[in-house]
This record gives structure tokens, C-alpha cells and sequence, in this order.
């Protein structure tokens, strides 16, 4: 599974609903949570929310992104898309 365009296809989801203004970048150093995001808490959970649903769609698992670890975490897994990338890929692997 190529996480990279999973994340990427959820933006475009993303996307379909935001201003042109607001549109999220698909590069690996997009900020998607934080100072120069432009989603709110409600798009993140969103982008999450979408990401999660692929994946079980894609694998016919279920997995939680956004779960105590991710949120107890130094450094958080949202900060950017290659953050978010390598934690996936980390719940995944285990």
C-alpha cells in the first residue's frame, strides 16, 4: 500500500470542500496541523477521519490514528504530511 497517495487522495478530498485560499498542498512538508496549517481541528479530524477509511477499505483493517499514543507523542505525528506518513506506516508495521 502506498501511504504517500493514500494521503494525498484523502487531500483531494479535503480539497473538494475548501476555498482555493485554503487548499491543502500535497508535498511531503505540508504543515496539516499547527502554526501555517490551513485545516482547523475539525479538518484534521476530517483528513483522519477519511485516511482511516481508505486504509480499512484498502487492507479490510481498522486502524486508530488518532489515539493516545499519537497524542501523548514529543513530537506530534500531524505535524506534517511526512510525519503523519511515517506514523501510519509505523501502525501498520506492528
Amino acid at each position: 500500500m502506498d501511504i504517500l497517495k493514500l494521503i494525498y487522495d484523502s487531500i483531494d478530498e479535503i480539497n473538494d470542500d475548501q476555498e482555493d485560499n485554503e487548499k491543502v498542498e500535497k508535498k511531503e512538508e505540508t504543515v496539516i496541523f499547527g502554526d501555517g496549517s490551513s485545516l482547523d481541528s475539525l479538518g484534521l479530524v476530517n483528513l483522519i477521519t477519511i485516511i482511516e477509511q481508505r486504509i480499512e477499505e484498502e487492507t479490510g483493517d481498522y486502524i486508530t490514528i488518532a489515539d493516545e499514543r499519537a497524542l501523548s507523542m514529543e513530537s506530534s505525528p500531524f505535524q506534517t504530511v511526512k510525519t503523519l506518513k511515517e506514523y501510519i506506516e509505523m501502525l501498520i508495521n506492528e
